[in-house]
């Protein structure tokens, strides 16, 4: 196997790492930051633009949101087996990020058909993107080194940073002057990341995602269809079985994007009191972002130090912790609505305190969830299960702009003390069978 040899010298180099990481990790720090700056730069506005410039409905609005956020997050397993199969995850990052810079600059269009033709192109781009950038990150580390949970966090700083400046930078942008000042905006930074990962692929990522992941790891073609080992088969069910809980995660931290967004336009005073300034209700998609920047690498180096000391709790532990957090969240959000209902608008520090706890809760579950995948996913399958990981999203994305367009139907508090009931109820579950799902890991953590 001399790729695959080759790969993890490459790997365990000790002049292609800076602290304690190879450079690799920085390199798709930077791609992946850009990417995420163009997609929650446009995520800010989506609602927004939907119900104040389409003039959608609000139930309209929240089923076109959710399509489109659930369906970002089901290409990815078509993207997986593509590069598994046929084109290898590099190839496959390359066509997705020329088709997200597509999308993102054809929302500059006004005309209706174009708003749908950008959000098909985000879609599939999207696919062939996400699910191989991850598997790249998890093939920059040998199996069971313990700084992959780590380099994990630290990727995941990447993808926040660039979600912390979208909303201010396409924000302020899309909201003050127009929209489709904002979108261009997002498209600018699509451009950004592909130029870098034109620049940087074959410098700092040479020895692996050249190839289909088969033809990477056996010597022989027909042992690539071999049957998967007992062990593999419960490594594979844990997948599932955390994908499952991490669905109850994302339906409720997805309603940042949709009734989230409501509230803090129609609920929540806006207004600086000493500067006599109203910010942007987009700003809010930069709170939880910004909290990640500041705690990820207090959690990364918390779970190296953990692991030093064989105390790193299991995956299945951390999801429920997790997911009491997320559920915590929205109990203050119940409070924060009951307030507005008979006081009027509540204070802005309410949505910050909701989004620290979503900060906290996502820590526990979506970067160990991305690790977790490509410690216990066989080599050859490796970017169709990181796809079908992204599957929950799709489901849980799909789910939540449902949900969101019933904001309107139901009253406020009953609305949001549906996701705490949800969440609390998950992780009671996740936190019952941690043994049993972490025996189904062998040895994996």
């Amino acid at each position: 196997m001399p790729q695959e040899k080759a790969g993890n010298q490459a790997r365990e180099n000790p002049r292609s790492a800076k602290a304690g990481h190879p450079r690799g990790l920085y390199f798709l720090f930077a791609v992946e930051m850009w990417e995420r700056f163009s997609y929650y730069g446009m995520r800010a506005l989506l609602t927004l633009y939907m119900v104040k410039y389409l003039l959608f409905s609000t139930e309209k609005a929240g089923s076109v949101y959710g399509i489109y956020t659930g369906l970002v997050y089901l290409t990815p397993l078509i993207g997986g087996y593509i590069a598994d199969r046929y084109l290898g995850p590099k190839k496959c990052i390359l066509i997705g990020a020329l088709l997200m810079m597509l999308g993102h600059f054809a929302m500059v269009m006004p005309d209706l058909p174009f708003f749908y033709t950008a959000l098909g192109f985000l879609i599939v781009g999207n696919g062939f993107f996400k699910p191989n950038i991850s598997t790249l990150v998890g093939k920059l580390y040998p199996e069971g080194d313990g700084r992959r949970d780590s380099g994990f966090t630290i990727f995941y700083m990447g993808i926040n940073i660039g979600a912390f400046m979208a909303p201010l930078v396409c924000g302020t942008l899309g909201e003050k002057i127009g929209f489709h000042y904002g979108f261009a905006t997002a498209g600018i930074g699509m451009l950004i990341g592909f130029l870098i990962y034109l620049w940087g692929q074959n410098r700092y990522c040479a020895n692996i995602g050249n190839a289909p992941a088969g033809k990477n790891n056996y010597r022989n073609p027909e042992n690539r269809d071999k049957p998967l080992t007992k062990t593999e088969k419960q490594r594979i069910a844990v997948i599932f079985i955390l994908l499952f809980f991490s669905i109850f995660f994302w339906i409720s931290f997805e309603q940042a994007g949709s009734s989230l967004t409501l509230f803090a336009d129609r609920s929540t005073d806006r207004v600086i009191p000493f500067l006599n300034w109203e910010f942007p209700v987009s700003y809010f998609q930069s709170v939880n972002p910004l909290f990640i920047i500041l705690f990820a690498p207090l959690f990364a180096r918390m779970w190296v130090e953990l692991s030093n000391r064989n105390k790193n709790p299991s995956a299945p532990l951390k999801f429920s912790a997790g997911l009491f957090l997320v559920s915590f969240s929205f109990i203050l959000m119940v409070i924060a609505s009951l307030i507005s209902e008979t006081a009027g608008k509540v204070s802005f520090l309410w949505l910050i305190g909701v989004y620290l706890f979503h900060t906290l809760s996502e820590l526990c579950i979506s970067p160990v969830g991305l690790s977790v995948v490509t410690k216990l996913a066989p080599a050859r399958f490796a970017s169709l299960l990181m796809g079908t990981w992204f599957s929950a999203n799709f489901i849980a994305n799909l789910t939540a702009g449902l949900f969101a367009g019933k904001y309107d139907s139901l009253s406020t508090p009953e609305f949001f003390m549906i996701p705490v009931l949800l969440t609390a109820i998950a992780g009671l579950f996740a936190f019952i069978f941690a043994r049993p799902i972490k025996k189904w890991m062998h040895g994996i953590n």
